[in-house]
């Protein structure tokens, strides 16, 4: 089973945050941040989308920043994912 998103939406999932800070501290996962950085995993047609013509800018595989708590959690095959709209993606990452 395959996430196939519809007009202006991407599919991402977050990539995992590191457990240990550069001096070595382990951070308890009730102390980390929900991770802004995510992985492409599908993108939308684009097209019309409230009457204005929408051209998707990023494809699978990219590396993006999403709006910290922007878009749908969703659970498929026990893996976690974000469907967002495009304009919730602030920038991708190189």
């Amino acid at each position: 089973m395959t996430i196939r998103p519809l007009a202006d939406r991407v599919v991402v999932k977050l990539v995992e945050l590191e457990e240990t800070t550069n001096s070595g501290i382990i951070l308890a996962a009730a102390s980390q941040e929900k991770p802004q950085v995510a992985e492409v995993v599908a993108v939308g047609p684009g097209g019309v989308v409230d009457g204005n013509e929408v051209e998707m800018y990023v494809k699978v595989g990219d590396k993006v920043i999403t709006s910290k708590y922007s878009g749908t959690e969703v659970k498929l095959n026990k893996e976690e994912y974000t469907i967002v709209r495009q304009s919730d993606i602030l920038a991708v990452v190189e």
